[in-house]
């Protein structure tokens, strides 16, 4: 199979965003490509048709490909829980919940086999196979028992271009530092290079692609410019950060809760869109303000968050801030803290047995832990607004019981979910991607608007995103040499006939 891996000379260089690039300009080409990314680190999830959970960066990658996202294309999901925890996901099924070391000694050859079989079913899915790599292939102390970069192209016989971020500086000693400490049969798979989050015009770094060109013996096979708006979700807080730093204050202020824990922000991203709208993370309640709507967003790690909310002081001023009248919607974890009680029988969340907590108590409910985890795609209606559909997936360990049912959402099979006072001040829901609904975003956006005497307004980003793909392979297309690129997979591929 023809096929290419993307690897960066640090994290957060771009490398997720270019492989969405590629992966939808490959499909325009003709190809049918498919994502692949051997092991992710992130809270930032996506549930696939069936069921299963993988890093959301690849769920976005398929749908560029035009694909239904599998757990092949995401075979290990690592998700950050407290204590220097993680919860390993192998091939979309949750298996334990250990400690990086732990997992280092154990697993490796777990892991090894897993990405062989999801490779080999890759191969029959499409004809091309854009693999993204993790942050550093020279993370010299984590190279022994690696996953993610040269070993995965080793596995797949791919040739690796690597991804230099130009923004943050040291760029020439990070492309050239990175290969003079790759072993010598990882730098001869090395056969490019990309310079990713230019500001300016890309001629005036002529002078630098001929230096690098020179130095390194490898092509610079684009020199793209920085996208600081490209309508795409990120991957992990890194991107948070780039993301929503950049607004300016608008007429409408929400505030989003920033976790330590926090997981699935993408659940945020679509406020992005609005003109109106600013999106405030918040982690100090001196910062908290005089919002027009709460978001309390999902959580790894619900009980640390709670404790957090309350050392903090977040948590009374949210009980205050609801009981003056404020908007409030809790998402996932943050549906769990707003209940009155959060019990943790076998220590699953908390790691303590028998482990309870008073949560904030503005929904009526107990939240119960518990070891079976459920990850779920969910079509249903606004139970109180039943013209409204909603679609959405559940990724979450623990049951919540409301003492006097009052759904926020009626599921497609009739079963109810959530919670939603009368007034509708007060939402708690499981479902992710609440507000990647158009017709709820609007509604709920509009209740804020009325309130404040702005127009009312409705954004359809489902087209948005489908425009923001095809936006992006033509922003690569622009700068990409595709003749050298295609001439370095075709004869990787001669190569391996």
């Amino acid at each position: 199979m023809k096929g290419v891996m993307l690897q960066g000379t640090a994290s957060d260089v771009g490398k997720s965003l270019v492989a969405t690039a590629l992966c939808r300009l490959l499909w325009q080409k003709g190809f049918q490509p498919a994502p692949f990314k051997s092991q992710n680190v992130s809270n930032n999830s996506y549930v696939t048709a069936s069921g299963k959970e993988i890093g959301r960066a690849q769920g976005l990658q398929a749908e560029a490909c035009q694909l239904e996202a599998i757990p092949a294309m995401n075979p290990i999901l690592l998700k950050p829980s407290g204590s220097g925890r993680s919860e390993i996901v192998l091939r979309g099924e949750r298996q334990s919940t250990i400690s990086g070391m732990a997992y280092r000694e154990t697993y490796y050859e777990t892991a090894l086999q897993v990405i062989e079989q999801s490779l080999n079913e890759l191969n029959d899915l499409a004809d091309f196979l854009v693999i993204e790599g993790a942050g550093s292939p020279v993370e010299m102390n984590l190279k022994k028992r690696e996953v993610v970069n040269m070993k995965v192209a080793e596995m797949a016989d791919v040739p690796v271009i690597l991804i230099a971020d130009i923004n943050r500086g040291g760029l020439f000693a990070s492309v050239v530092g990175t290969l003079e400490l790759l072993e010598p049969q990882e730098r001869e798979r090395v056969k490019g290079v990309i310079i990713n989050k230019f500001h300016g015009d890309p001629k005036l770094f002529a002078e630098g692609k001929q230096w690098l060109e020179e130095r390194t013996g490898l092509p610079v096979l684009a020199v793209l410019p920085y996208l600081p708006n490209h309508r795409l979700e990120g991957e992990d807080s890194l991107s948070l950060t780039d993301r929503f730093s950049s607004q300016t204050n608008k007429a409408l202020d929400i505030v989003a809760i920033k976790l330590p824990y926090l997981s699935n922000y993408s659940d945020m991203e679509p406020f992005l869109l609005e003109k109106d709208t600013t999106v405030r993370w918040v982690d100090a309640v001196e910062a908290f303000g005089d919002p027009d709507a709460v978001i309390l967003p999902g959580t790894k790690s619900t009980l640390h968050d709670l404790q957090f909310l309350k050392t903090s002081g977040l948590a009374e001023r949210m009980v205050q801030y609801a009981k003056a009248g404020g908007i409030v919607a809790g998402l996932c974890g943050g549906y769990q803290i707003l209940c009155e009680q959060l019990i943790d029988p076998d220590g699953h969340d908390s790691g303590v047995e028998g482990y309870r907590e008073i949560g904030l108590g503005l929904i009526p409910g107990k939240t119960t832990f518990f070891n079976e985890k459920t990850t779920v795609r969910v079509q249903g209606k606004v139970a109180q607004l039943p013209t409204i559909d909603l679609s959405g997936y559940e990724i979450h360990i623990g049951q919540t019981v409301i003492e006097k049912p009052a759904p926020f959402v009626i599921r497609e099979d009739g079963s109810e979910e959530g919670y939603c006072s009368a007034d509708g001040r007060i939402i708690g829901t499981y479902l992710h991607h609440l507000f990647h609904n158009d017709a709820w975003r609007s509604e709920w956006l509009n209740r804020l608007r009325r309130q404040k005497g702005l127009p009312l307004s409705q954004l359809n980003i489902i087209e948005e995103k489908q425009q923001a793909y095809d936006e992006l392979a033509h922003h690569l297309e622009q700068y990409l040499d595709w003749e050298k690129f295609m001439a370095i997979v075709s004869e990787q591929e001669r190569e391996m006939q």
